[in-house]
């Protein structure tokens, strides 16, 4: 019984494809590490970055370790949304945790220490 391994590599990619989808990734991830000790602007610049990569990687990894890029196109398609709403979710949480003011309650008062007791005088 013969086991035909070339085409399992067409239809699945093979040990070039997956090499350069690692390569990707690490590029990807240096590129994230990189970006994290530079200020672009507002915090909300970086984050978005961030997410952006991230959602790339993710897609990459669904797509090709995965295998979805081989399998039906509504898969893939359902992976892709599904990251997209993702970030979209954290980003729009994100937006929404900074433009708030602080909440503090209008009555807030600092609490008094209570006094130290009382030390007994004398002794027994």
């Amino acid at each position: 019984m013969s086991h035909d391994t070339t085409h399992a590599e067409r239809a699945h990619g093979g040990p070039k494809i997956y090499t350069l989808v690692l390569v990707a990734l690490l590029i990807l991830t240096f590129i994230t590490v990189g970006a994290s000790y530079v200020k672009l602007g507002s915090g909300m610049a970086n984050v978005i970055l961030a997410l952006g990569i991230a959602t790339v990687k993710g897609s990459l990894v669904g797509l090709f370790f995965m295998h979805l890029r081989y399998d039906k196109p509504l898969n893939a398609l359902v992976l892709l949304v599904s990251l997209f709403m993702l970030g979209l979710f954290l980003l729009s949480c994100y937006t929404d945790f900074e433009t708030r003011d602080p909440l503090e309650p209008a009555r807030l008062k600092a609490p008094v220490a209570a006094p130290a007791p009382a030390a007994a005088h004398g002794a027994h």
